[in-house]
């Protein structure tokens, strides 16, 4: 950013005194409030000529953070902070809480001091005592997980006891006392997935970073992630902070009155909503806002509701409306109460006719494209100020089907002149003559999504408003309209919204790849659809991973990689499916010197244990066996462990094999049968192990059955940004093989049923499946280690 002015100038100078890095201080610049506010703090706390970054860093928290209903306390506060009575990052949170707490009034010196820890001082003698005891307590879990441990765990466990030692030093105390513990890394602690070369990406204008996310999550992932809301006796505080172009400041918070009557409502408990539109099927990103609605509420003991918002009778259906509902509970959320907005239709009329008696809104007869004009310029609608009583007449009119769809809105009369494009008078209500899915026949005016979201949870008592960081610049609106109506003001909080590699997640792109048969339906099991991962094989209880890992964070414009999601999912099957042996494509192998039938073990987990029956599975060993027509190379090389002529393998569970001679077909060239003899004394050793499939009896072939395996749906990893997105489809994100054998004890598999396919994959019965002919989607592949004759 180019520093345009004399003043801007000026205060770059006066922030790189006081310690702020050049970065954080341009950005500052670039925000002409935090800029304002950063000066005035530098000027009451009298460090015009500089300071310590420590303490700077502190004053620039003052500055964003210091609650706006206790400002007279601010210049006591900066005192505290120059003088280092006051100098880490918790005893200033604990002193802004403190005063959020307080507001104007006065207070006893010596409960702020205690409250802050002011004048305790921690030694790097009681930190390490402290941390001792938290390692003896946790030594047997550490000793487990290595350096896999909830650092972060530890970490709080030792300041929830010295909530003012040093943080530095406790981390500094805790990584010492690991590696004390547990000494230099293995292999195995440093162990990752190995990455797969990415796709170059089409070139594109403000294109969206990756983040290259390791695959195994960091101890951070693993702590509450709700700790950070507040809880619902402090929603007294400001929430926002809306600027006029022709009025004073609204500062929006809660009054006593209004916090104390939802208090009594609530019994104190939280209480999140889930509010889907029913117009499509639900994706990995609803995941996201499920884990954070449901979580949270059920973190803090109290409830969720499931709201379907049902302002638009035109894109509702009841299929989205069933389907939403059997998908939430199969995440494993229940919801506190399902609700409609519909329900609230009523009660969102009588308080639209109250807005136009209080003169916030206004009866409009622009069309949508004068509209967009009149905003763009920044002028109000020719009927802006038309009087109250003409405006409650016309909505009434409205509501009783008297105008026609389209010649009229009831649009909230904010600020034309905002800097914020979401005052710019929005539509509260627009007329269709549409039945509504829910409500029926009965209203032709239907509220809009910014009218009626802040107002319903306000009537159903939400205490924590969580969405997506897109409706960020909509809080301002969101807190007007209820600042207008007198009505009680949820906790608004916006989080990073959930983008994953390879794939699209906008509804407008899902429907169309559905409706122009670009997939297989909804749950086709390329998408990212919840039921499209759940046909793919992938769990409830893996997504939730996922997304826990991720974090309820605020960076936005960024990808996930698919390759993190894919890591929650092979931690699950690896313990969950059990192993068996599945050939894709069938290469006849003619043992010429093995007679009888053998009926051997084969393991179902890795770490069978011999005195376990259920651990185990018989598999026939006859004299035709089939591998992979990919497992066997005319001719051989040092770095291959396949089968070659004159070359052993051994069949996993069984015995060694030679290959002795090759039959090709008619048109000499495709090898048709191999045949080959076996070690039954397995005396030779082969590098290469290979997974076979046996004829059960003399002529009869094996199970057969058809295995789906699936790749990426895109080849650019954000294909939302091209211009041509459907072009860059993968031509193979689907491959279908009809003739695969299977062993026969797969022949009982039910659907939803997961295996391990050795050396390929993780496999799930489709619903496809027939009593003639099963049906396997692969869920994901292998690590590469199993590629190698390697697998466990």
């Amino acid at each position: 950013m180019v520093v345009k002015d004399e003043n801007s100038e000026r205060s770059l100078e006066l922030f790189l005194k006081i310690g702020l890095d050049e970065r954080t201080a341009r950005n500052t610049i670039a925000n002409n409030k935090v800029t304002a506010n950063l000066n005035t703090v530098i000027q009451e706390a009298g460090v015009n000529d500089g300071c310590s970054r420590v303490v700077g860093n502190l004053l620039y928290t003052v500055a964003t953070k210091f609650p706006g209903n206790a400002l007279k306390h601010r210049p006591t506060l900066l005192q505290y902070v120059v003088s280092s009575k006051i100098k880490t990052p918790a005893q200033l949170e604990a002193a802004l809480s403190y005063f959020g707490n307080v507001g104007l009034d006065e207070f006893p010196v010596s409960e702020f001091e205690e409250v802050c820890g002011v004048g305790v001082e921690v030694s790097a003698e009681e930190i390490e005592c402290t941390v001792t005891e938290v390692f003896e307590e946790s030594k047997h879990a550490i000793l487990e997980q290595r350096y896999r441990t909830n650092v972060g765990d530890l970490f709080a466990q030792v300041r929830k006891r010295h909530p003012w030692a040093d943080p530095k030093t406790v981390k500094q105390v805790i990584e010492a006392k690991l590696y004390g513990l547990l000494g230099e890394k293995t292999p195995a602690d440093n162990e990752k997935p190995s990455k797969k070369k990415k796709d170059k990406p089409a070139k594109v204008e403000d294109q969206v970073s990756v983040v290259d996310t390791p695959s195994v999550p960091s101890p951070e992932e693993e702590i509450n992630p709700f700790s950070i809301f507040p809880p619902p006796e402090e929603n007294f505080k400001v929430h926002t902070e809306i600027f006029f172009s022709d009025r004073p400041v609204l500062r929006a918070c809660n009054t006593k009155e209004l916090l104390e009557k939802h208090l009594k409502a609530t019994g104190g408990k939280v209480f999140t909503r889930f509010p889907p539109e029913p117009n499509g099927y639900l994706h990995i990103g609803h995941a996201k806002a499920m884990f954070i609605d449901f979580g949270l509420a059920k973190e803090r003991d109290g409830g969720c509701y499931l709201r379907y918002d049902d302002t638009n009778p035109e894109a509702e259906k009841k299929e989205y409306i069933d389907h939403i509902e059997e998908i939430v509970q199969w995440m494993g959320w229940k919801p506190f109460k399902i609700t409609y907005t519909s329900n609230y239709f009523q009660d969102l009329y009588d308080l639209a006719v109250e807005l136009i008696r209080r003169g916030h809104a206004y009866v409009d007869h622009q069309t949508p494209e004068e509209i967009k004009e009149y905003r763009e310029k920044k002028m109000n609608s020719p009927w802006r100020d038309r009087p109250i009583a003409e405006s409650l007449k016309l909505f009434n009119e409205m509501k009783l089907g008297m105008i026609d769809e389209g010649k009229a809105t009831l649009r909230m009369k904010q600020d034309m002149q905002s800097d914020n494009y979401n005052m710019y008078d929005l539509i509260a209500y627009r007329i269709k003559f549409t039945r509504h899915p829910h409500a029926g026949d009965k209203w032709c005016v239907y509220p809009s999504y910014d009218y009626a979201h802040c107002i319903v949870d306000s009537l159903e008592n939400i205490t924590h408003s969580l969405c997506t960081l897109e409706f960020e610049t909509r809080r301002a609106s969101y807190y007007w309209l209820l600042d207008a109506l007198g009505l009680y003001q949820p906790y608004v909080w916006e989080y990073s919204r959930l983008n994953v590699t390879n794939t699209v997640m906008s509804k407008r792109k899902l429907n169309r790849l559905v409706t122009e048969k670009w997939v297989d339906g909804w749950d086709d099991p390329r998408l990212m659809t919840l039921a499209g991962l759940r046909r793919r094989g992938v769990s409830a209880d893996s997504i939730n991973a996922f997304v826990r890992g991720i974090g309820i964070t605020r960076s936005d414009n960024s990808l996930i990689s698919l390759d993190r999601l894919e890591y929650h999912i092979r931690e699950e099957l690896n313990k969950t499916a059990p192993r068996t042996m599945v050939v894709l494509h069938p290469l006849k192998v003619v043992i010429t010197n093995l007679e009888s039938v053998m009926d051997l073990d084969a393991k179902r987990w890795p770490d069978a244990q011999t005195d376990d029956a259920s651990a185990f599975y018989k598999v026939p060993f006859t004299n035709i066996v089939y591998v992979e027509r990919s497992d066997f190379r005319v001719k051989d090389s040092k770095d291959y462990y396949g089968l070659a002529p004159g070359k052993s393998v051994l069949l996993r569970y069984a015995f060694p094999i030679k290959c002795t001679e090759v039959i090709y077909g008619d048109d000499k060239e495709t090898v048709v049968e191999i045949q080959a003899e076996y070690d039954p004394s397995k005396t030779t050793k082969p590098k290469g192990v290979l997974h076979w499939v046996a004829q059960p009896l003399p002529g009869v072939d094996p199970l057969k059955v058809e295995v789906r395996l699936f790749d990426k749906l895109f080849l650019s990893e954000n294909p939302a940004e091209l211009d041509d997105w459907l072009g860059n489809l993968n031509p193979r994100s689907k491959e279908v093989t009809s003739e695969a054998f299977a062993v026969g004890s797969l022949g009982s598999a039910a659907v939803g049923d997961k295996f391990q396919f050795e050396r390929l994959g993780y496999f799930v019965v489709d619903p496809d499946s027939t009593p003639e002919k099963l049906v396997f989607n692969r869920t994901v592949t292998l690590r590469d280690s199993y590629f190698k004759g390697g697998n466990k």
